[in-house]
């Protein structure tokens, strides 16, 4: 089975940095897409950024572009998310997800998760 597994989570202050990663086994990433997703308490779900082997295209939300940046290691096998300028109201458990470039990057729908790494934001 597909096994995801994040890690790298913490609490930081507003205004500092973390870096996720996601650790991808039984698959490779040339055949699938990587997304990051996040959810706060009380709130659905939401994509934050993807990355697509196969377009060769990153994507971001709105509410993180020019603060996040994902990227890819293929000889690791791992995904990562750096996260900078962090706000408060990025605290959220951040969760990576795998599908096809279309469901994941478009449509923030993914098949594979991992388990969930939590990210505070707080002075």
């Amino acid at each position: 089975q597909v096994q995801l597994v994040e890690s790298g989570g913490g609490l930081v202050q507003p205004g500092g940095s973390l870096r996720l990663s996601c650790v991808a086994s039984r698959f490779t990433l040339d055949r699938y897409a990587i997304g990051w997703f996040r959810q706060a308490p009380g709130k659905e779900r939401e994509g934050v950024s993807c990355i697509s082997t196969t377009e060769g295209s990153t994507y971001y939300a709105d509410s993180v572009k020019g603060r996040f940046t994902i990227s890819r290691d293929y000889a690791k096998n791992t995904v990562y998310l750096q996260m900078n300028s962090l706000k408060p109201e990025d605290t959220a458990v951040y969760y990576c997800a795998a599908d096809n470039p279309w469901r994941l990057c478009h449509l923030w729908a993914g098949d594979y998760w991992g388990q969930g790494t939590q990210v505070t934001v707080s002075s």
